[in-house]
């Protein structure tokens, strides 16, 4: 079955930079896109320059292939212009009158200064889509506030505080990088999609509006409307030991390699006598302390204990061996590497093969959106300015005229 490209002829504008709102860009391009990414004329994209991120390094020595700016960038085209020039912006006005999508996470006054605000763009083509990804939001007192996912999302958002047990002595960050901005950028291209749906049906294109905080919120929605309800904060619990207080079969328990498995069957009464049966401990569905439900939740903490003993009796392949099949629901506790082999989604295709500037075959993670139940086909994303010359002929620009340009300053 071909793939079905659900954004197939629609021009995306992105004039962006790091993760946030460039990935944004990235899945629209997954989803059959023409994007063309503005570069800083000299510099590129700041992540370009990013070496290291929590401690790992992001270059290999003779390899164009940079995960942290794939992933955001993937399937792409990349201009360099130099937007304060006026030469730049007559380039740039014509790819707005072009486009579907204009999208950035500049900041107001650089908005301002490049001529890239709401008015400017639209006074150019008033039928584009508009999208903003911000910080703490396009309007307020701190719209004119950077700010990273580690800032706006995880800390402001409320992830952090939550993941935090109480009374430790260091808060604890986000899992890996990008982590609040790859969440926002699937976020950014689900309102541009709907936002392309209500243009073509009534004709006007509305402003898309994201913000990392927003996203934040979004996603502790769960504790955060808790309490609002409470009136005040939610008490802090310390992580049970085994399993929650009141569920034997909820909670991460240890295995004898030191792998961990995490249990989540949150009716423990009707899950516990099959998982009895698996672990080989039918005695334990008759026990009286735990022969209802109500006995079950009653004594979990005891429950809890005998669980951890029992999976901790046998290694992470013995039980994944044990429990296939079994009714109630459970994972492995994956690190990245086995996530990027994950028997799952390898089978959906959405660990995607792409092949770098120099053909070797490499793989990313798609995202999870798939059309017609068909795995995305990705291509690898592109140098700086790579395609500087190719997207100014489409222009119209002559070969002198492309020279001109460059002597001006105007683009790479």
């Amino acid at each position: 079955m071909t793939m079905s490209k659900p954004m197939d002829g629609i021009r995306v504008l992105e004039v962006a930079q790091f993760t946030f709102v460039p990935a944004a860009g990235a899945v629209l391009a997954d989803w059959g896109a023409e994007v063309i990414k503005v570069e800083h004329a000299e510099k590129g994209d700041a992540q370009r320059g990013l070496v290291k991120v929590t401690g790992q390094d992001q270059v290999t020595k003779g390899s164009s292939f940079v995960p942290i700016m794939e992933g955001p960038n993937r399937g792409k085209r990349s201009i360099g212009l130099a937007l304060e020039k006026p030469e730049a912006k007559e380039v740039l006005h014509q790819l707005v009158r072009r486009s579907d999508v204009f999208l950035t996470n500049f900041l107001p006054r650089a908005r301002a200064k490049l001529g890239i605000d709401v008015e400017d763009i639209r006074a150019i083509n008033p039928d584009i889509v508009y999208t903003l990804g911000s910080g703490f939001g396009h309007t307020g007192p701190e719209a004119d506030k950077g700010g990273y996912d580690s800032t706006a999302f995880w800390a402001r958002g409320g992830s952090g505080e939550l993941v935090t047990p109480p009374g430790s002595d260091v808060f604890l960050p986000m899992p890996t990088g990008a982590y609040g901005d790859s969440m926002g950028g699937m976020t950014i291209a689900g309102g541009i999609a709907a936002a392309l749906f209500a243009r073509a049906r009534t004709g006007e294109a509305p402003i898309v509006d994201v913000s990392l905080l927003g996203v934040g919120a979004w996603s502790t929605q769960f504790a955060t409307n808790l309490a609002l309800m409470a009136g005040g904060p939610l008490p802090k619990q310390a992580p049970s030991k085994h399993g929650a207080a009141s569920n034997p079969l909820t909670g991460a328990y240890r295995t004898s390699d030191d792998r961990w498995l995490m249990l989540t069957m949150l009716q423990p009464g009707r899950y516990w006598p099959e998982f009895c049966r698996v672990v080989g401990r039918e005695e334990l569905v008759e026990d009286d302390r735990f022969d209802s439900a109500e006995k079950l939740m009653a004594n979990a903490p005891q429950a809890g204990a005998i669980v951890a003993e029992i999976i901790g009796g046998r290694t992470k392949d013995e039980w994944v061996a044990a429990f296939e099949g079994m009714e109630g629901q459970w994972a492995v506790v994956q690190d990245a590497w086995e996530v990027g082999h994950d028997v799952s989604l390898r089978a959906l295709g959405q660990i995607a093969e792409v092949v770098d500037a120099e053909g070797v075959r490499r793989e990313l993670v798609a995202n999870p959106v798939q059309f017609d139940r068909t795995a995305p086909q990705l291509t690898r994303a592109p140098l700086f300015a790579e395609h500087t010359d190719e997207i100014l002929r489409e222009l119209g620009r002559t070969d002198d005229e492309l020279i001109a340009l460059k002597v001006a300053g105007a683009v790479t």
